[in-house]
């Protein structure tokens, strides 16, 4: 499916990746929630290779394939060269290295402006970088950050610090991610409603300084 989508997205797909963490949503599908780093571990060994172009036979504890392919071969514009690039929402140590080990990116969320608590972050990937021998430089940083908490719920977590409903305090957040080497960043807005979305509308264009 990321394949094709790839496709019709004339090669603007960015694959995300994680384990989950939701229980209620494994219980809809009918996954099962015990051991969910070692599943997705073992998972990405075979769908990383997968949209690769390559062949893969894997024999895991919970994970079995035998050279397994994708008929055609995930393509890519010419125009843009290369491979379907993977973003890995994680956190922790063991899953870390993970994002180290395959990612082309990684999510941490959910924040308004940076802090104490994103800066260790930034040092967990870069200690787990270290430990897989990768140049965290190499691993684009994207964030989730938070707009307005008034409709927090307790199972969607959000920024306990998050960001008012307020253009110029978006925009300054906005250029304080992007002094941090930020290059993408993914909202959450509440309440998702015109007057939000127009906010970070304003808040886009004052940060760009079209506005």
């Amino acid at each position: 499916m990321a394949a094709t989508l790839d496709e019709v997205a004339d090669g603007r797909l960015i694959l995300g990746l994680g384990t989950g963490w939701h229980e209620p949503e494994y219980a809809a599908f009918g996954y099962p929630f015990d051991h969910r780093a070692g599943r997705f571990e073992e998972a990405l060994q075979i769908i990383i290779p997968l949209i690769r172009g390559e062949r893969v036979s894997f024999d895991g504890r919970w994970h079995q394939v035998a050279d397994a392919v994708l008929i055609p071969p995930p393509p890519r514009p010419a125009r843009l060269p290369g491979r379907i690039p993977v973003l890995i929402a994680a956190r922790g140590e063991r899953v870390l290295r993970m994002v180290a080990r395959h990612a082309d990116a990684w999510n941490m969320a959910w924040f308004g402006l940076p802090n104490e608590r994103s800066n260790g972050r930034l040092a967990d990937l870069r200690a787990a970088c270290e430990a897989e021998g990768r140049d965290p430089a190499t691993i684009e940083v994207t964030v989730g950050l938070t707009v307005d908490t008034s409709t927090v719920e307790s199972a969607r977590p959000g920024a306990a610090d998050a960001l008012p409903p307020d253009a110029d305090a978006i925009a300054t957040a906005f250029d304080a991610w992007r002094d941090l080497g930020v290059g993408t960043v993914q909202m959450d807005l509440r309440p998702v409603e015109e007057r939000t979305i127009e906010v970070l509308v304003q808040a886009r264009e004052k940060h760009l300084g079209t506005g």
